[in-house]
């Protein structure tokens, strides 16, 4: 039956992201920036590493290997004063699964209404944003492989009655072993509805992801995480993606990450701390992404596990 989930899932790209670059022809195109400052610091080569509730986000089948209750707030400073903020909680329920609550949101600062006859204004201000809302839930198959599967709700709002909604599914597979961490997972992402506005109607950004991880290096309070995933978007052509962390004492981490094939992104980096506060297991990250000609983003990132 694993072999069989695990083939299905593996052929199912061929079908979704057939051999086109058509950029641009793709709706809800937040759905493809990276929410983790621990991730995008390792260039988004992110999901067989990933931990904790932001697996809500990049691999729903890793969600099954949290334990007891994990919680997330992510704060993304993006362009143009637009703000990026994702928030998770993940609750392991024991022989049940794993479930989580994940909240996506893009949104812009108050902005004025102008017309040609009114440039400065009329008075009334918006906000326009976007939203994903989802329900994750996660369990083992065996003791090395789980499976995980994401249903979100997504709300585009531009401006008073133009809005769209869509509805989604992510579909996870993770397998990790005893060799040196090594651990391996794919994922169909944004599976589901057009986004219609008005009389157009474009499709998700679905995608397939796969990647590994595994400890390069282990020493006796010391490890070299290294990582690696690639994406086929049913929009472009394939990219990939590699990540390192360094840890100390399994308290100091330093990463960087870099990205092939990408047309926007390159290099990242970042770090981050984590630390017992009275029988609370707190965690503090940040990133560097360098974007070309865009500028940087800066992420930040509040973890704490119950």
């Amino acid at each position: 039956m694993i072999y069989k989930f695990m083939c299905a899932l593996i052929l199912l790209p061929a079908v979704l992201c057939a051999q086109y670059d058509r950029p641009g022809s793709t709706d809800a195109q937040f759905l493809k920036i990276g929410v983790s400052p621990r991730g995008t610091a390792m260039g988004d080569a992110y999901i067989a590493v990933v931990n904790g509730a932001e697996a809500t986000y990049y691999n729903s089948a890793m969600l099954a290997w949290s334990k007891g209750v994990d919680v997330v707030f992510n704060h993304n400073k993006w362009f143009a004063g637009i703000n990026h903020e994702f928030a998770a909680v993940a609750i392991n329920l024991d022989a049940i699964g794993v479930i989580g609550v994940s909240v996506t949101g893009l949104y812009t600062d108050e902005m004025k209404v102008t017309t040609p006859l009114q440039p400065e204004g009329t008075g009334e201000t918006f906000y326009a944003g976007n939203y994903r809302f989802g329900l994750t839930y996660s369990r083992f198959l065996t003791d090395r492989v789980s499976i995980g599967v994401t249903a979100s709700l997504l709300r585009m709002s531009l401006y008073k009655d133009f809005t769209a909604d869509a509805a989604a599914l992510d579909i996870a597979a993770q397998y990790v072993s005893d060799f040196r961490g090594f651990r391996f997972g794919m994922q169909i992402i944004n599976f589901g509805t057009n986004v219609q506005f008005v009389n157009e109607a474009y499709p998700l950004p679905t995608s397939f992801v796969f990647g590994f991880g595994i400890n390069a290096l282990e020493m006796q309070d010391q490890s070299v995480l290294l990582s690696f995933s690639a994406i086929k978007p049913n929009e472009g052509r394939p990219q990939a993606m590699f990540g390192l962390e360094w840890q100390y004492a399994n308290m100091f981490f330093l990463r960087g990450g870099y990205k092939l094939n990408h047309s926007v992104a390159d290099y990242s980096f970042g770090g981050g701390v984590r630390m017992d506060l009275s029988g609370y297991d707190v965690r503090v990250d940040y990133s560097y992404s360098n974007y070309l000609l865009l500028g940087a983003a800066h992420r930040f990132g509040f973890g704490l596990h119950l």
